[in-house]
């Protein structure tokens, strides 16, 4: 049984958090929709416990996480990171995903103090292998949440995210709806940190090269070929950074295919 605990983030939002597991400590960084309950951690966490001390937040307006006491801006999330990692550090691994690998990595790239960070897919777009994703997205986002279009919002989100139509006509009529309907106001909050950086256009010259820590970033074997290529555009920017691809996976986390890749990472990287 593991238990809610709170760290105050530096404009006073309560920020959920809880750990499992014993030993070094493994910070769990979630993508768009996803919390503790449903992503990442609960993906991972039943098997990096095994050596590891494993945490998950709630990033903000999520879970049991407070909405924000100040306006939204993509700092207030590094902020909230900050205030996790200093919960349960000092020397903490950070694997993220992701929305929430764009989030470790900007956190990486301004000297956040990480033992070694883990990046599994920050969806990136930064050549013509794809078509680039409209410049104003959050706002088109913002404006559903405004009408109370939840619903809309999600659909909209994941039809940009190539989800396809059949699956999200299913996802609609099953009871994870309601969950992903229930964050739906922070898609915008995803999207306002990682828009910038799916225009189709390369990646900003050095724009990761003061990244200091060990960065293993990983791509699925599976994944669209723009996904691979920005994966392969970061690594090739953070000093010494590792890029990994795992066979036949894809946006998806697998525990199967993801936990003894960071076992071995972190192991050599502590």
């Amino acid at each position: 049984m593991t238990t809610t605990q709170f760290a105050t983030s530096a404009d006073g939002t309560q920020i959920a958090y809880e750990s499992v597991g014993q030993g070094p400590a493994v910070l769990i960084v979630e993508g768009a929709l996803c919390s503790r309950a449903m992503g990442g951690y609960k993906e991972l966490a039943p098997q990096l416990a095994k050596t590891f001390t494993v945490t998950g937040y709630d990033r903000r307006g999520r879970g049991e996480s407070g909405a924000g006491e100040s306006a939204y801006e993509p700092q207030r999330e590094v902020e909230d990171l900050i205030a996790v990692l200093e919960a349960i550090g000092p020397d903490v691994f950070v694997f993220s995903a992701s929305s929430g690998a764009a989030l470790a990595l900007e956190a990486a790239r301004q000297g956040v103090k990480i033992r070694a960070l883990a990046a599994y897919e920050a969806p990136f777009i930064v050549d013509d292998t794809h078509a680039p994703n409209d410049a104003d997205l959050p706002q088109q986002l913002e404006a559903l949440i405004a009408q109370d279009r939840r619903g809309d919002a999600v659909k909209k989100f994941m039809k940009v995210v190539g989800a396809p139509a059949p699956m999200v006509a299913v996802m609609s009529l099953l009871p994870v709806w309601k969950n992903l309907k229930a964050v739906a106001h922070t898609l915008p909050y995803d999207l306002t940190m990682v828009v910038g950086f799916q225009q189709s256009k390369p990646l900003p010259d050095g724009y990761y090269s003061d990244v200091a820590v060990p960065t293993m970033v990983i791509a699925g074997g599976k994944s669209p070929e723009y996904m691979r290529n920005s994966q392969a555009a970061i690594a090739a920017q953070v000093p010494g950074g590792r890029l990994e691809t795992l066979p036949g996976q894809t946006h998806m986390i697998r525990a199967k295919a993801t936990v003894p890749a960071l076992q071995e990472f972190f192991g050599h990287a502590g």
